[in-house]
């Protein structure tokens, strides 16, 4: 990967152009130019057109809704009381009657030994990234400097998307910015990033994840798509169709 000064992004927000990574230091003078470092391209999804859900398949997405919402709402009040369970009941009907969530249909099925791959490895990020920032706020020395990354998926569904967002979001020192569903691909903030090779591991570190996360839940299919991706090292949009 070749790498070339580009364009600062709006620090609005990520920038529209899903090239640039842009290292930024919090000490700099606004008017300075930042270090810049270049991403890969973030690629049109391959997942083939998914059929309409059945009636049961939207019923079930319903029941999941309801049972997770209502776990949320009892667990930010501290209490399992029947009050707390009627008003949440009533609070996620007027939630998913005003703004109805869009289908996620699970279409993976659990793989024991890769669910237990993936939280073994989750808590080992978890203690490391831990560490690693807290050295980043006593060590002597200039401030840590950050990075805003583009990490294009494999798999595109909203499922793995949400997923992988969750997972990153949830260990210290990387922040979830953005994900383009249209691409598939995340845009993650990154504390102590400071070249290029630091960028493409982060990103590889990603893609693992990713990696796990379809070892974990991921369907047949999924799962072929991934391994075709790894073995060829082809980007998304080489393996369009593949899985048709």
């Amino acid at each position: 990967m070749s790498a070339g000064p580009v364009t600062p992004p709006n620090p609005a927000g990520p920038s529209s152009d899903p090239r640039a990574d842009v290292p930024t230091d919090p000490t700099e003078p606004a008017n300075a130019q930042p270090n810049l470092v270049e991403s890969a391209d973030p690629a049109e999804p391959t997942n083939p057109a998914e059929p309409p859900l059945t009636r049961r398949a939207r019923r079930r997405n319903l029941v999941s809704a309801v049972v997770g919402l209502v776990t949320v709402w009892v667990l930010l009040w501290g209490t399992l009381s029947w009050a707390n369970v009627i008003s949440g009941l009533v609070v996620v009907g007027v939630l998913l009657t005003v703004f109805p969530l869009p289908p996620v249909t699970f279409a993976g099925r659990l793989h024991p030994w890769g669910l237990l791959r993936f939280a073994a490895r989750f808590l080992v990020d978890l203690v490391v990234a831990s560490a690693q920032i807290a050295w980043l706020a006593v060590r002597p020395g200039d401030p840590p400097k950050g990075a805003i990354i583009a990490v294009p998926l494999r798999i595109g569904s909203d499922l793995n998307l949400t997923l992988t967002a969750e997972a990153l979001t949830l260990v210290p020192g990387s922040l979830i910015l953005e994900a383009d569903r249209s691409t598939g691909t995340l845009y993650v903030h990154v504390l102590g990033v400071r070249t290029l090779d630091e960028v493409e591991r982060f990103r590889r570190g990603v893609l693992a994840l990713e990696e796990r996360i379809i070892a974990a839940i991921g369907s047949p299919d999924e799962q072929r798509r991934l391994a075709a991706a790894v073995r060829t090292g082809a980007r998304p949009a080489d393996l369009e169709g593949a899985s048709r």
